[in-house]
């Protein structure tokens, strides 16, 4: 078991420590990579996704709304949280809710269950990230305009790759490719960047970032586990939904607070601390589920 759980953390964590080597030592601006990743990497994995799996990603359906309970239920635990210790609920409340199925929640899913389980892995980044540039946009900004959220390159990729395995769509072989060349570029500049990103952990914003880091994961899983006991999901799936619930803060809130100017470097806090603790809240999910 527990050479198991190394052989799936150790690959994570490595990527990540390169990252931080050398984000300590060169300091790059991650910002156009990560915009990049965001409009082009995400999206075109999303769509090979969908273009190569798509008749297998509606056996994930009871996943869909599992993981949708997993993401909008801790926001209402989240926000009591929020007024009992002060703090500005939309500061605290997104990053509770929006986990970070990209960087930690895709690799973990394609290490401890293998390919076959990657269509379930997209199905819960997809259902999450939609919802995060959805829901969470307008908790944020509620006077957030529809299309702006609807053209976001993330929600067109959902849309197309839904409309791929909904009509049976067939691209071809070379095509998805070529998308799964670029897309599979995602995964790891994700981990990358998140390693440069904690070079910036500061003291500052440390209370927040703290209970967030302990309230993200517990939270989680105190939706997921009881969902699991009542719908049957099948061994795998139930794995998948505990791993999501355990998952830290993504990285996107810090850059959906900085478009909206909603306390960034305090939802920074939040992401690096709860990213840094999932070191050892992680394996502990994994030892469970495995």
């Amino acid at each position: 078991m527990t050479h198991q759980i190394l052989g799936i953390i150790i690959p994570i964590i490595f990527i990540v420590l390169i990252g931080f080597a050398y984000g300590k030592r060169h300091r790059p601006d991650m910002e156009a990579a990560n915009r990049i990743n965001v409009d082009v990497f995400v999206p075109l994995l999303i769509i090979s996704v969908f273009a190569d799996k798509g008749s297998n990603m509606m056996a994930f359906m009871p996943l869909v709304y599992a993981v949708i309970a997993v993401t909008l239920i801790p926001g209402v635990f989240a926000f009591a949280l929020a007024r009992g210790f002060g703090f500005n609920w939309k500061t605290f409340v997104p990053p509770i809710m929006f986990k970070n199925s990209g960087n930690m929640g895709l690799p973990l899913v394609l290490f401890a269950y293998g390919e076959q389980y990657l269509p379930a892995a997209v199905v819960m980044f997809v259902v999450s990230n939609t919802l995060h540039f959805t829901v969470g946009a307008w908790l944020i900004n509620p006077n957030a305009r529809m299309w702006d959220l609807i053209k976001n390159p993330m929600i067109l990729a959902t849309i197309t790759g839904l409309g791929i395995a909904f009509l049976g769509v067939t691209i071809p072989a070379p095509l998805v490719s070529g998308m799964q060349l670029v897309g599979n570029t995602a995964v790891p500049l994700m981990l990358f960047a998140l390693g440069v990103r904690l070079v910036n952990m500061e003291r500052a914003g440390w209370k927040i970032g703290l209970i967030s880091a302990i309230a993200c994961p517990l939270l989680g899983i105190m939706v997921a586990w009881p969902i699991t006991q009542i719908w049957d999901l099948g061994k795998a799936q139930t794995g998948i939904l505990i791993l999501f619930g355990a998952l830290p803060p993504a990285v996107l809130n810090y850059l959906v607070a900085e478009r909206y100017k909603q306390q960034p470097d305090l939802v920074a806090s939040m992401v690096i601390y709860g990213n840094a603790f999932s070191v050892v809240i992680i394996p502990l999910a994994l030892a469970w589920v495995l």
